[in-house]
């Protein structure tokens, strides 16, 4: 089959990203029309030629545009139904891509590449995320489901390194997303299919190329995972991430990738190594758009004995998480309720994304009771509330009292001849 000509490609991206804001990702699939994703919705786009629906040999032919002959790519749709690459859009933004089979026909996803690397301060990131950058060794995770921001948290945190270190710095991507300029930091950004050929391979590379920091894409088998673990523990600070909802599920998932006779020495690796597993994921919010919810945790003498000895009734990470605010750590139903009481998300929305549901519907039960919500919409009015016990008991009012009534008075008249009738009758 023909591929599109290159130009008749990039018009119908630049039509797809121009046809709103917010947009994600373009979706091609045999039978619909081209589409984007915007705040989590898939919207139709008109003006593309394809109104209708698309067939499988326009899928083909815009594939095709996207891999340009690579023998890796055509190797790997052939051999395992899909491949990644990335698409540069000129003078516009890049594209990472995924291109697989569904029943019968390609089908074809864009997700859109941000041109400007974030910082801390614009992905309005808590404040620990600035102590994380600051770790000299170990294993950093950055967790969460696909299309909820990881890759740009991660791109984040290597730009502020960037701009605050001169170290060298090796990532190890599927494919490119974020190109960071050198500046205080040097950068050698390595990409799977064209720089190597598999992590487990690339990674060993990386740990002799003398860098400080490393970033692999993914970890996705055990014998990433076992090099991982190695390059934390022998002085380099390892950034990654994996595809789960929560602390205690990620450190269930590293120890699933290994034998059952080798979980007890993994899980003393992890007690060595591990320094922040942040979780992360972007929530609709109330008007429209979305915004993004954490969890953080550090490594602590609590968290290190619930990781070496497992957890249990009395030993939860999510308990540890949330009692360890004064680090900055948080679990998600604390970020949930902080952005419900500030009238940012909707209660349904809360209890949704949450992981604990029932200590989420308690905790927003208690909101509402309070009147927390109502009470961000005042004015800001000092008020001070002192409960009736505590009010000062005012002291009794006492009636003046009347003056005493003076005597009668006595005229000496009267006296004198009271005096002469008491002798008279004495006679």
């Amino acid at each position: 089959m023909n591929a599109t000509p290159t130009k008749e490609l990039d018009r119908l991206l630049t039509t797809m990203i121009e046809s709103s804001a917010g947009i994600s990702d373009l979706l091609f699939v045999a039978g619909k029309p081209p589409q984007v994703e915007v705040h989590g919705a898939l919207e139709p786009v008109a003006g593309t030629g394809f109104e209708s629906v698309l067939t499988g040999a326009h899928i083909d032919n815009l594939a095709h545009a996207v891999i340009s002959n690579n023998a890796k790519l055509l190797r790997d749709l052939a051999e395992h139904g899909s491949c990644d690459c990335s698409y540069a859009l000129r003078d516009a933004c890049r594209f990472r891509v995924n291109i697989y089979r569904q029943n019968g026909n390609y089908a074809m996803v864009l997700r859109q590449l941000q041109a400007v690397v974030p910082d801390l301060k614009s992905l309005q990131l808590p404040p620990a995320f600035g102590e994380i950058i600051k770790e000299k060794n170990g294993l950093i995770f950055v967790t969460g489901g696909s299309g909820n921001g990881k890759t740009t948290t991660l791109a984040a945190m290597l730009n502020e390194i960037n701009l605050t270190s001169k170290v060298h710095v090796v990532t190890l991507e599927d494919p490119i997303e974020f190109l960071h300029p050198q500046l205080n930091s040097t950068f050698s950004q390595r990409e799977l299919g064209r720089d190597f050929y598999n992590f487990p391979d690339g990674l060993r590379a990386a740990l002799r190329q003398a860098p400080k920091v490393i970033l692999v894409g993914e970890i996705r088998d055990r014998e990433t995972m076992e090099i991982a673990l190695t390059a934390g523990e022998t002085g380099h600070l390892v950034f990654s991430t994996l595809h789960t909802i929560s602390a205690g599920q990620t450190i269930n998932r590293i120890l699933g990738l290994f034998g059952k006779d080798e979980e007890q020495l993994v899980r003393e690796r992890l007690v060595g190594s591990l320094r922040y597993i942040v979780g992360q994921r972007l929530v609709p919010k109330k008007g429209g758009g979305r915004m993004l919810v954490t969890e953080l945790m550090g490594s602590s003498l609590r968290t290190r004995e619930a990781i070496a000895l497992g957890e249990n009734e009395n030993r939860r990470l999510h308990d540890i998480i949330e009692a360890g605010h004064s680090g900055g750590w948080h679990s998600f139903e604390q970020s949930l309720l902080k952005a419900f009481e500030a009238d940012l998300i909707t209660e349904e929305t809360a209890l949704l994304y949450s992981v604990n549901k029932p200590a989420m519907r308690q905790r927003l039960d208690i909101a509402n009771s309070h009147g927390r919500r109502a009470a961000k919409s005042l004015p800001a009015v000092q008020m001070i509330t002192v409960p009736a016990a505590e009010l000062p008991v005012a002291p009794p009012v006492l009636q003046p009292l009347a003056p005493p009534a003076p005597p009668a008075p006595v005229h000496p008249a009267g006296a004198l001849n009271g005096v002469l009738k008491g002798m008279l009758n004495m006679m």
